[in-house]
């Protein structure tokens, strides 16, 4: 296939020609790396076999998206072909290349840095190769068929990176200049700290936000750093083949339940996931909440569900409708999402981004901006 024009094509889309970054998307074949990936089309996921569609298969691969591999313990790669899942949640992805781009611009890599990145489907890992040199560069995964796989992929290339089966929370296999995560994680893994060499830095996103974390060692053995002025949403670190999934019955519940209290909202309706930065102060202050949605004709609901029993579910007919609000369980989740709103609309911003991060040795990692605070 004529990929390389591809390449070459996505490279000056996304990053600048004068940027170090450039020439690794130019002449690394992305397509390598996902040969199959899942499909959404509504709650259904279909997959997609690239070597019996090529011309599909070259634009997915030099597009900027990211490419879901994994949904579930379904494995792109493992599936028949016609397969499809009725549902799912993604476990798995190729990121799009510009955000790869950018964690990598925010871990300010020199050239004769010892990175450690994370797998997934290993284009990650080869932009970094192409970049560094496959000796200064580490790769893990705690899934081992993504280790396998990318390692295969990076081979054909003539890439061989130290690679790892190794859950990133835990004990990390070397000690690294950079740290670049592209799974969430809540807290910062304190494990991170002994790993970083003097001066290193790590970049991650916080689980369940749009918050990028950078932050540099410091001499006492901890890091300080800030909340990036820019926002990326990847999915959270896993410690096994899939994701806890919230109770069936607290679903059921929160689906038709007049629940404890019914209120209206003076605002609008709104489904956090498409506000960053107010799903951002949410999750840090309430983390672990889960968002669904479902629209009826004109009538949309939300709901919000949370590990401790509470939920929220918000019906308006119309987008300028103030929504009815039904609400259960120890806390009022959708009266802590009214207030960040509130303050949003005082203030005319959140504190979030732009934050000063401070995390101590022991690894309690704290955001603060004037007053305001939160602790991971």
């Amino acid at each position: 296939m004529k990929w390389l024009p591809q390449a070459r094509r996505l490279a000056h889309e996304v990053v600048r020609p004068e940027s170090r970054w450039h020439s690794a998307v130019a002449n690394v074949p992305r397509h390598q790396f996902v040969p199959r990936w899942w499909e959404a089309d509504g709650e259904v996921w279909h997959l997609r076999t690239g070597p019996d569609d090529p011309e599909a298969w070259l634009k997915a691969a030099y597009s900027d998206r990211t490419l879901v591999t994994r949904v579930d313990a379904c494995h792109a790669d493992t599936a028949d072909a016609g397969d499809f899942l009725d549902c799912g949640t993604p476990t798995s992805s190729s990121t799009l290349p510009s955000l790869v781009v950018r964690m990598y611009r925010h871990a300010m890599i020199a050239d004769d840095n010892q990175v450690l990145v994370t797998t997934g489907s290993g284009y990650g890992t080869a932009l970094a190769c192409a970049r560094l040199g496959d000796t200064q560069v580490t790769s893990i995964d705690v899934d081992e068929h993504l280790v396998q796989a990318a390692e295969e992929r990076l081979g054909v290339l003539g890439e061989h990176p130290q690679m790892g089966v190794c859950d990133i929370t835990g004990l990390l296999p070397g000690e690294y200049d950079r740290i670049v995560s592209t799974v969430s994680v809540r807290p910062v893994p304190v494990s991170w700290l002994p790993a970083l060499r003097p001066g290193g830095r790590l970049v991650t996103t916080i689980a369940g936000t749009g918050l990028i974390l950078t932050a540099d060692k410091t001499a006492d053995g901890g890091a300080v750093g800030r909340i990036e002025w820019d926002r990326a949403g990847f999915m959270r670190i896993r410690h096994g083949d899939i994701y806890e999934q919230i109770a069936d019955d607290l679903w059921k519940g929160a689906a038709r339940d007049d629940g404890e209290e019914v209120s209206q909202s003076r605002y609008p309706l709104l489904y956090p996931p498409d506000a960053w930065d107010v799903m951002s102060m949410l999750e840090l202050k309430l983390p672990g909440i889960e968002y669904r949605q479902k629209e009826d004709g004109e009538t949309r609901t939300v709901w919000l569900l949370y590990p401790d029993g509470s939920w929220a579910r918000a019906t308006a007919t119309g987008f300028l409708e103030s929504p009815v609000v039904h609400e259960s369980g120890p806390r009022r989740l959708w009266a802590e999402l009214d207030r960040i709103r509130n303050r949003l609309n005082r203030s005319g911003a959140l504190p979030a981004y732009g934050a000063q991060v401070t995390i101590t040795p022991d690894g309690m990692t704290t955001l603060t901006r004037g007053s305001w605070e939160a602790v991971l």
